[in-house]
């Protein structure tokens, strides 16, 4: 069994297209808080989320509660930190069962002093460069009108919406990023099918 650590998630859409990766794959859910939305009958029901009654979803006030429940050391070898500021992919990475795959909130990430404390347990999905997935970023930028012309967004190489002033493509979306490196863990550890 594989864990995924939502660090302080913020899209409801993502924690459940990562819960729904979860339920199919027998991985345990843990959402370290505070969350940016709420986890009541009323609001699950409208979003749609029908499985989460089949997930195994755990929950935490905040990353030291997380850590003591779980018994774990911030430097501890089960961890693995997926960070764009990591040297060593996620596929040079080794997982074993019981490990847990832990991903930063989207606007920000896992934070820095986090990581600092821990390197060595910090791994990246390998992505192109900005400047060779939105090729034209200056004709972008010269189309924009002000920050709120929404037909100024364009779409990059990987569907993300982008806002030519400011066109940096951060990573995969939260989900895509947790179904990758969650396959080549399960790939790891034997995961029937596979």
């Amino acid at each position: 069994m594989l864990n995924v650590v939502l660090y302080e998630p913020e899209i409801p859409a993502n924690t459940g297209n990562i819960g729904r990766t979860c339920v199919v794959t027998g991985s345990v859910l843990h959402l370290v808080g505070p969350l940016g939305f709420s986890l009541d009958d009323r609001m699950l029901h409208r979003a749609g989320l029908g499985y989460w009654r089949s997930l195994d979803v755990r929950t935490y006030r905040d990353w030291a509660e997380f850590l003591q429940v779980n018994r774990l050391a911030v430097d501890d070898a089960r961890l693995h930190y997926l960070t764009k500021k990591a040297r060593r992919t996620y596929a040079e990475a080794r997982y074993a069962n019981g490990d847990f795959l832990v991903f930063g909130k989207e606007s920000t990430g896992i934070p820095e002093e986090l990581l600092a404390t821990a390197p060595e347990r910090c791994e990246r999905i390998p992505m192109l460069p900005d400047a060779a997935t939105i090729k034209d970023a200056e004709a972008w930028s010269e189309a924009a009108g002000k920050p709120s012309d929404h037909a100024a967004l364009r779409q990059d190489i990987c569907g993300n919406f982008i806002d030519p002033d400011d066109y940096r493509i951060s990573a995969l979306n939260l989900s895509n990023a947790a179904a990758v490196v969650l396959y080549e863990a399960l790939r790891q550890t034997g995961f029937a099918g596979m």
